[in-house]
């Protein structure tokens, strides 16, 4: 599929982490623990996409290098004052380094080993996911989880399957296809084998087992934020437990 034009990745990084700033004003406890992130509390995931969006910032600045910029490159990581306004300068900072580098820009990422591009537009991208997927956590932590937009969605399932899946490796089980279907949007086949993951749109051999449900209920099962029984799972379910656990990036 088409990705999400550069612009409105960054409209999404800023609303995405927003909403999450507005569910944490909206606790009553910033002690309260993460559902998805059971290890940690709301604080804890505010600071955590703090400190990602300032180190991404750091990395686009950077510009074309080998490996990630030093610590000491990274503005004010550690939390100080009002969280919430910390949180919003972390943001602001990601924003302007990757509106001042444009969506072309090479730099260091973590994906080298997948197809995607190393730039700044897919630092971009990523971000997107970070901030869309932190924002339900925040949600369902406070008893209002929202749904993710269904096209913002199918470009992080997208995403996931070209990076993430494009970095993990070789698939650790016999070689198989199985498909993700969304039913407010594409269908992906994914071949899972030997040499790795290959991702691409529905076509050739039947799959082994496909996962079909709205894009933003992939999403979230991907990133094992919903159990598998919320979604629909035709063929081989013990395939899709086995994927969903190699894919969990928790």
């Amino acid at each position: 599929m088409t990705q999400l034009p550069f612009p409105e990745s960054l409209d999404l990084i800023a609303e995405r982490s927003a909403a999450l700033r507005s569910a944490v004003a909206a606790a009553c406890d910033l002690e309260l623990r993460v559902p998805g992130c059971p290890d940690w509390s709301l604080r804890d995931l505010v600071v955590h996409l703090g400190r990602v969006q300032r180190f991404w910032a750091a990395v686009v600045a950077a510009g074309p290098a080998d490996g990630p910029p030093p610590a000491s490159a990274v503005i004010e990581p550690e939390p100080h004052g009002d969280l919430s306004a910390w949180s919003a300068e972390s943001t602001r900072l990601l924003l302007e380094s990757l509106r001042a580098a444009g969506p072309d820009r090479d730099c260091w990422t973590w994906w080298g080993a997948s197809e995607a591009p190393m730039t700044s537009g897919a630092v971009a991208r990523h971000q997107v996911q970070e901030a869309a997927v932190h924002a339900y956590d925040a949600q369902e932590t406070i008893g209002k989880p929202e749904p993710i937009p269904a096209g913002v969605a199918a470009d992080i399932v997208d995403e996931l399957l070209v990076v993430t899946l494009g970095s993990l490796g070789a698939w650790p089980h016999r070689s198989v296809r199985i498909a993700l279907s969304a039913l407010d949007g594409p269908t992906w086949t994914v071949d899972l084998t030997p040499g790795g993951a290959r991702p691409g749109p529905a076509a050739g051999d039947e799959p082994l087992a496909t996962m079909r449900a709205s894009a933003g209920d992939l999403v979230l099962a991907l990133y094992t934020r919903i159990p598998l029984d919320r979604i629909e799972i035709v063929g081989d379910r013990e395939v899709i437990e086995r994927f969903q656990a190699w894919t969990d990036t928790r």
